[in-house]
């Protein structure tokens, strides 16, 4: 939808961060059956409609100062990089100082490193494929080298049958719910802004007055995706911050995303050879286009505080809190 109404490059696909909200907040914690909570994010992806068939969502994104674009371009690069160096097992989780160095001598880290050097001196050699290569060749080592089991090739797709207009609209619209439906409303709104204003930038989409043109059709296909994944059985459907990487491989208009789509359908059927990549096999990829996101804050006027402060609290609240929405609110 995004590539063919919008013809921009960036893909749709379930939100992970409103997916463990739908998840251990709606179900588990607050006892909702899954039915209902599919029921909510359908009623918050209408409201997502509305408000975009009416450009509201346009007029929201657009009132962001450019400065803040700029910052969210590199929260977004700087989140990319906490998830590339966490899959890569280069960071992980302490009790004693919240984050901290993993084993460096273990298999995953030592690939993903080669295998970023590999990127970055493939892409200053203008190698086309830079990003796609590197995952590819750290993924065929790890499973030489028996770090990674290979999957097999083709198995058939899971039905559709159990989640397929399974939502409950009725038991979402109880009183008790109204919070829910807002709480994925707002969240999605502002991921979603927060995601491709970064993207756009990245891909020298921005207009002169730094607004995105057709940025009524990208809200509108967004929308409609949300609407189609609760019918389909999953939660919010947003633009996904990933999408910078097809940019940095050369994406610029929606046959990037339909390819990725067409791609994503062939995966259905290909899902063991997607499942035998590891994580860290595309850390590097990630960890790539973190950098060539963060070149944002180069055009930050660093000599006025009142822009060098909302702009590193921005940049600095996605990674931290794990949330593109968060940082946006804190600037």
């Amino acid at each position: 939808m995004m590539g063919l109404i919008a013809n921009y490059p960036i893909a749709l696909a379930p939100g992970m961060g409103l997916n463990a909200f739908f998840t251990y907040t709606v179900v588990l914690h607050m006892g909702h059956s899954w039915q209902v909570a599919l029921g909510a994010v359908f009623i918050s992806a209408v409201m997502f409609f509305i408000l975009s068939i009416f450009r509201i969502r346009e007029w929201i994104i657009n009132s962001i100062p450019l400065p803040l674009r700029s910052a969210i371009a590199a929260g977004i690069g700087l989140f990319l990089a906490l998830i590339a160096l966490h899959n890569a097992g280069i960071v992980v989780s302490n009790p004693a100082t919240i984050i901290g160095m993993g084993d460096l001598k273990q298999p995953a880290p030592v690939l993903a490193t080669l295998g970023f050097f590999l990127i970055v001196a493939l892409d200053h050699l203008k190698v086309r494929g830079a990003v796609l290569i590197g995952i590819l060749a750290v993924t065929l080592v790890s499973i030489a080298l028996g770090f990674t089991p290979f999957g097999g090739v083709v198995s058939m797709p899971p039905s559709l049958a159990p989640t397929f207009m399974q939502l409950d609209i009725m038991g979402a619209l109880d009183v008790g719910l109204v919070s829910i439906i807002f709480a994925f409303l707002f969240v999605d709104i502002f991921d979603n802004s927060g995601t491709l204003i970064g993207v756009a930038k990245r891909a020298g989409l921005m207009g002169k007055d730094g607004h995105m043109p057709k940025m009524g059709r990208a809200l509108i296909a967004d929308s409609t995706a949300a609407m189609a994944g609760s019918l389909l059985g999953t939660s919010t459907t947003t633009s996904y911050i990933e999408s910078a990487a097809g940019v940095s491989a050369g994406g610029r208009t929606g046959l990037t995303a339909v390819v990725v789509a067409v791609l994503f359908l062939l995966a259905l059927f290909f899902a063991p050879l997607a499942g035998s990549v590891p994580a860290f096999a595309t850390a590097p990829a990630l960890l790539f286009v973190a950098v060539l996101m963060a070149s944002g804050l180069a055009e930050i006027d660093w000599d006025d505080i009142t822009i060098a402060a909302p702009v590193v609290i921005t940049a600095l609240a996605m990674p931290f809190t794990y949330s593109i929405a968060n940082g946006i609110a804190f600037g």
